[in-house]
């Protein structure tokens, strides 16, 4: 079967699903973890129950993470209409309001899409966390099934391959390397000339790798991708396979993700059943086949080196280089690896343009970046902006600003290799050498944002118990580097710190960085370095008032009950799970600070018009010693 024929097929069939009422539900892991498939269960019944024909389809994820579960509504001729927060208790209302009475209810609707307007409902991309966006990389995520290879068709999926395999190796490199595209998943290497390495190294036998080991505290953009469209990813694969002269390739992906190799396992036997994987793709003398790799979980094998290792079937550790992948890699074989992301954008490219690619972003970063908004921000999400944007549009615009409008603390990029960028760098824009220059690092993509009551030497101390757990081991300065950091990091955080901590933490955080084999080692010290840059004042406190500014670290923390405020009435006494609380009906009350856990039990019972509990850090005042009668 040719092409055309593929793909006159998938249209024809994309056309007939058009012309049906359809229902897609966002059951992505967001989507699933918010509880998408009760609500998928309660619009099968509706649907049952009213004998109403309609396709209910599961999408991947529109990005609008924070209000999940999303569904969608389309009928024949008719907008999108997208509704958020769905439980299945609402479902019934808007099945019958919207399928039986023709009410779409404006009160309930997200937004929409479409070329005719529905009154009271905006525009789903005129949404400010939509508005500012360029989607590229998300463009079919959560409006086709990714269990579909028909779908990915009808909307320009595999046209890149096509054009491609009608060019030479040659061309498909010029044109990647014209678009700018650095890689996605952190080095920020141009990937033309990453190609062309591997294209020019000798040898018949050569692999193209995705890595797809995103195991960053806080990140999810390429699980994302995977579970919403994983033929965007494949197409990548097989373009660039072509263009190095690949003969096998791999995914290498964690096994903690297995929705999205569910998707991607479907995906290649659909491939294959249409000759777009295997030997002679499309009647071409290109033959390619892709093995998927299920890692067990270990951040070091994110690695290029390590990850090779771990595919041969060897422990995940990273090696010396030279050589390289590109001249000797799996198997001591020719070796390209790329991520998720990249990947994804190489399909675009080749369907669109190198010219319409390098539109978007600056001159020295093209295209777009896909973030993960976590932390204290409001609209939680996947997110995908031009290269360029300011790091203060993208927590305020497009994230919503600090949940509960508190203070702003930092942005931590990068993931737990990344640094703390304060607020007074707010209007730095979001590309490779800004970043780096602040101390932190694109990475893959994860953006944790911190507020006030975040504590930056916790912090800190969290990122590096994370990247130090994960070392390999296998050199020094990060097998007993980061130990040595993280022990001091821990004392200080007891309040045991003292002032010659803060140069022994310097001079370790560089030695671990300049010296480390690998880039696990060579970032794990900068939440250090740029809490140590920004925010000396959060160590001075914690090192000489040992006080902790955000009450965070727990044994800097008290909590005392204000002897003019307390009105006994027990609630906390009754709930403290360690009995630490003394005193009785209509007595003030006090807390053993030798029982107490700190858990926080009492400040929660706490009745709001007493708030009598509260929680200090610093010199712990002194308080009664035993209980006295409330004064009337």
């Amino acid at each position: 079967m040719t092409f055309e024929e593929i793909q006159n097929r998938a249209i024809a069939e994309w056309k007939n699903l058009c012309g049906e009422t359809r229902i897609l539900v966002g059951a992505a892991t967001c989507g699933r973890s918010a509880g998408a498939l009760s609500v998928l269960d309660a619009i099968n019944e509706e649907l049952t129950k009213h004998n109403i024909d309609a396709v209910v389809t599961q999408v991947g994820c529109i990005g609008l993470c924070y209000t999940e579960p999303i569904i969608c509504i389309v009928k024949p001729q008719q907008p999108h209409i997208f509704y958020a927060s769905v439980t299945p208790e609402i479902v019934p209302e808007i099945i019958e309001d919207y399928l039986l009475k023709g009410d779409p209810r404006p009160d309930l609707a997200l937004g929409s899409v479409g070329n005719k307007n529905v009154k009271g409902i905006p525009n789903l991309f005129d949404l400010p966390m939509l508005k500012p966006q360029v989607r590229i990389v998300l463009r079919n995520c959560g409006f086709i099934d990714p269990t579909n290879i028909n779908h990915y068709i009808a909307n320009s999926g595999y046209s890149g391959l096509v054009k491609a395999l009608k060019m030479s190796p040659e061309k498909v490199i010029e044109e990647v390397k014209e678009s700018g595209l650095r890689g996605r998943g952190g080095a920020g290497f141009p990937t033309g000339m990453k190609w062309g390495f591997c294209r020019k190294a000798p040898g018949n036998e050569k692999y193209l790798v995705c890595n797809a080991d995103e195991g960053d505290p806080g990140a999810f953009m390429d699980r994302s991708v995977l579970e919403g469209d994983p033929h965007g990813v494949l197409e990548g694969i097989l373009i660039g396979a072509y263009a190095i002269g690949a003969t096998k390739g791999y995914i290498y992906c964690r096994a903690e993700y297995p929705l999205a190799l569910e998707r991607l396992y479907t995906a290649l036997s659909q491939m294959r059943e249409y000759g777009i994987l295997g030997n002679n793709i499309l009647g071409t003398d290109f033959s390619f086949d892709i093995e998927i790799k299920e890692g067990a979980g270990a951040f070091v094998c994110g690695e290029e080196t390590a990850l090779i290792a771990s595919i041969e079937g060897r422990r995940g550790i990273p090696r010396s280089r030279p050589p390289f992948p590109a001249n000797s890699g799996i198997w001591g074989k020719p070796t390209n690896i790329n991520n998720v992301e990249t990947l994804a954008n190489v399909s675009m490219i080749l369907q669109r343009g190198a010219t319409w690619f390098a539109g978007f972003g600056t001159e020295n970063c093209r295209g777009t970046k896909t973030f993960s908004l976590a932390g204290k921000i409001k609209r939680t999400g996947l997110i995908e902006v031009p290269f360029g944007i300011p790091l203060r549009q993208v927590i305020y615009d497009i994230g919503g600003g600090i949940t509960g409008d508190k203070r702003l603390k930092a942005v931590q990029t990068g993931g737990p290799s990344g640094g703390f960028i304060p607020p007074e760098f707010l209007e730095t824009p979001v590309d490779y050498e800004s970043l780096t220059k602040l101390g932190s690092i694109m990475g893959s993509g994860g953006m944790i944002v911190a507020d006030e009551d975040n504590c930056i030497v916790d912090m800190a101390r969290f990122f590096l118990t994370f990247t130090q757990s994960e070392s390999c081991g296998k050199c020094v300065p990060c097998r007993v580097g980061t130990r040595q950091m993280l022990d001091i990091l821990e004392r200080i955080c007891r309040g045991e710190g003292e002032e010659e901590d803060i140069n022994k933490l310097q001079h370790l955080a560089e030695t671990v960085r300049d010296s480390a084999l690998c880039a696990l080692g060579g970032t794990a010290p900068n939440p250090v370095l740029t809490s140590l840059r920004y925010f000396p004042n959060e160590y001075e406190a914690h090192i000489k008032e040992k006080r902790c500014p955000a009450k965070v670290c727990t044994e800097l923390v008290y909590y005392y009950i204000l002897p003019d405020k307390c009105e006994g009435c027990m609630l906390c006494l009754r709930n403290c799970p360690v009995e630490a609380i003394k005193g009785g009906k209509r007595m003030v009350h006090i807390i053993d600070q030798e029982k107490c856990i700190k858990c926080g039990t009492c400040l929660d019972f706490c009745p709001p018009r007493f708030n009598a509990v509260v929680k200090i850090s610093g010199e712990h005042p002194v308080g009664l010693e035993e209980p006295i009668p409330v004064k009337k």
